[in-house]
């Protein structure tokens, strides 16, 4: 007879304190496209968004209200470009593209307070977020295995 050693359990999870301290230190870095959308859609002030990819990759479609700066770009811009102090979101093309890490990086370099809009901006598309181009702004219906029609995210 083999004995089956559980893959998931291998490892051990984390100790309470330890899990704790992971996890809410996750929430200080990283912020959901469904919470970014929600204060927008709220209006909550207090913080900007940081799309951190080209003006080619802006040009098909962005969140709106972004601020476009490319991640190459923060130090020699971000203080014309953003206010002092305010928090930073920064997000990129999606979980493959680390932009906008690399521009959470840059602006927390410079001080400002920042966090980074995980699953980026393929994840604010699959979950039938507003779309800003030139010829204006677009609702996509969402992807149903990541967002299912109709069904908030209530996360």
């Amino acid at each position: 007879m083999t004995v089956r050693t559980s893959a998931v359990l291998r490892t051990p999870a984390a100790t309470r304190d330890a899990a704790v301290a992971h996890f809410a230190g996750r929430l200080t870095y990283e912020v959901d496209a469904a919470d970014v959308a929600a204060d927008l859609g709220a209006g909550v002030t207090g913080w900007v968004l940081v799309d951190s990819r080209s003006k080619e990759s802006w040009d098909q479609g962005h969140v709106p209200g972004a601020i476009q700066l490319p991640h190459r770009e923060i130090a020699d811009r971000a203080a014309s470009v953003v206010p002092d102090g305010v928090t930073v979101v920064t997000y990129c093309w999606g979980p493959g593209c680390n932009a906008a890490t690399q521009a959470a990086l840059a602006f927390a370099r410079l001080g400002y307070p920042v966090k980074e809009m995980i699953g980026g901006f393929e994840y604010w598309v699959r979950e039938g977020g507003p779309i800003e181009t030139a010829a204006g702004i677009e609702r996509r219906p969402s992807d149903p295995l990541a967002a299912p029609h109709g069904i908030p995210c209530a996360c």
